[in-house]
């Protein structure tokens, strides 16, 4: 079964913390790194989810160590000027780097902004800028607010709740801040025009998938930890679908959605075109959005209980399984038709139990094809039994070819998956699925192609061995009880194979239509496929 996988982080395991000034680290462990320009002193930093956060700023201005030696009573009138100055002409200096952004960011610029990104830098200029822009609004000090014309930055202190709404012209973006467990301050900054700047894929993506920032962003940053801050953003294009709420992540210099989701927008009225999010972290946000992704909670509630009833039945079919077992494997066709069965639910049970996405595509890979490969084996041994009457072959035999051909095969092809595709950069999906890559380097293909060819395969030999029986019947030179295991085969692989290869016909489609309807029935067949294997593999077994 396909699940939705959690982002993996390009952090070393070793390590939390890793930044190019400060090095490497563990959580809680603390650092010293050097002040700004202009600055003297030390700042200090702390490892804290996975990143290093500011925890003590000893870093003073310059011009106020050369009054230090100056310090007298008399003197502090004097002081006091000179300090209002600084932060008088500190004000002037922010808001003058504010017009200059907004200069920058502001009318036809998009494709300066392309060519300067696409430069030979390992990061985007335009991160560059936003970075610049984190950096020093992490500076600020007392409560002020600017407003450019396309950028508005709010700096205050807040007790309780607090919500702002853009000033902006063509902007109705909206941050709300439900609770605050002490007095604390925050800076928020908007920009209307970064969605023209800033790339919509970072330098480590190469999806091919059209991907475009459509809406608003928005910088947050505060003293303290704040969960479930509410960003409301006005979509730009309407025609774009299946929101992401995403903030820019320097580590990874990727758009991350870890600790954010989309929540359904309340109307105030007769407003539409409105993204709702929610994050529990601060730093710069935005929604990215694509007309050709499928993102439905719908999806998600399917496969979660069909994966839910397919998992009970495969339990349940192995424990009707091995009750009736000496009943019901006295001739050599029943004893391999309930191993089959028997492997096929176990296959598909170890393939739907969930785990770290990079080595357990490998493992859903292999038992997913095993599944099918049982199928092939039955449909081969019910082709042994109708159409070579003859030919004889023992248990013992039949049972190593089966093994041979149904694990020694899959694990052949997942290995030269994993072997050709060098990789989880090209093995893995990096979608939100964790499961074989399509758009990169078609390793799913080497799941599909076998899959379906078995299908066709199992079809042929059906039409074959339906054709036999009912030329000249299967009694002919069968006992009652090998008759009957083999007209269960015949009926398994009749209903069974026509549903795995429907299934995963479906599955093709989503590869190549946005269409909700196949998504959901994709879904709902391969969630059930364990719910399958016991009605038509066990229950509907007379002798079971």
């Amino acid at each position: 079964m396909i699940f939705p996988s959690d982002l993996q982080s390009n952090t070393s395991p070793d390590y939390d913390c890793r930044n190019e000034e400060l090095g490497v680290g563990k959580t809680d462990e603390v650092k010293t790194g050097v002040c700004g320009k202009g600055l003297k002193g030390t700042f200090t930093y702390k490892c804290e989810s996975r990143d290093w956060k500011p925890l003590e700023d000893n870093c003073c201005l310059c011009v106020l160590l050369d009054y230090t030696n100056i310090l007298h009573i008399n003197y502090f009138h004097i002081l006091w000027a000179k300090l209002h100055n600084i932060k008088h002409n500190f004000i002037l200096h922010f808001q003058s780097f504010l017009n200059t952004v907004d200069i920058i960011v502001s009318g036809n610029v998009s494709d300066t902004w392309n060519k300067l990104n696409k430069g030979k830098n390992t990061e985007d200029t335009s991160i560059k800028l936003l970075s610049a822009i984190e950096d020093i609004s992490d500076r600020l000090t007392d409560e002020f607010a600017i407003n450019e014309t396309s950028i508005q930055l709010n700096r205050t202190t807040i007790k309780n709740s607090f919500n702002i709404t853009s000033a902006l012209p063509n902007s109705a973006t909206e941050i709300v801040v439900p609770q605050v467990p002490q007095e604390t301050t925050i800076t928020i900054i908007i920009f209307t025009t970064l969605d023209k700047v800033l790339p919509s894929q970072g330098t480590n993506d190469s999806r091919k998938s059209d991907v475009r920032i459509n809406g608003d962003v928005v910088v947050v940053k505060v003293n303290e930890t704040l969960n479930n801050i509410s960003f409301t953003f006005d979509i730009t294009n309407q025609s774009l679908g299946n929101p992401q709420c995403v903030f820019w992540n320097f580590n990874l210099s990727n758009w991350d959605s870890t600790g954010c989701e989309v929540k359904p927008y309340i109307s105030k009225g007769n407003e539409t075109g409105k993204i709702t999010c929610e994050c529990n972290h601060t730093t710069s946000f935005s929604i990215l959005m694509s007309p050709f992704s499928i993102d439905h909670k719908a999806l998600a509630y399917i496969t979660y209980i069909g994966v839910a009833i397919s998992m009970a039945s495969l339990i349940i079919c192995l424990i009707i399984e091995t009750i009736v077992w000496k009943s019901v494997t006295r001739n050599d066709t029943s004893y391999i038709r309930h191993v089959s069965i028997v492997n096929i639910a176990v296959s598909l049970l170890i393939a739907n139990i969930l785990g770290r996405c990079s080595p357990v595509v490998f493992f859903m890979h292999f038992f997913y094809l095993a599944l099918f490969f049982w199928m092939l084996m039955s449909a081969l041994l019910l082709f042994y039994r109708t159409v070579m009457v003859l030919s004889q072959m023992s248990r013992a035999k039949m049972m190593v070819i089966a093994f041979i051909v149904s694990y020694g095969a899959p694990l052949l092809i997942a290995a030269i998956t994993v072997a050709s595709t060098a990789g989880p950069q090209n093995y893995i999906s990096k979608r939100n699925a964790c499961w074989l890559n399509w758009l990169e380097s078609k390793a799913l293909l080497a799941f599909v192609i076998p899959a379906l060819t078995i299908v066709a395969i199992n079809l042929v030999v059906l039409i074959v061995v339906l054709y036999k029986m009912l030329r000249r019947g299967v009694g002919a030179t069968t006992q009652p009880d090998e008759k009957h295991a083999l007209v269960v085969i015949a009926r398994c692989v009749a209903i069974l194979t026509p549903i795995f290869g429907l299934t995963w016909g479906f599955g093709i489609g989503t590869m190549v239509s946005q269409d909700l309807s196949i998504h959901v029935v994709f879904a709902l067949l391969n969630s059930l496929q364990g719910f399958f294997i016991l009605v038509f593999g066990t229950l509907l077994d007379s002798k079971v």
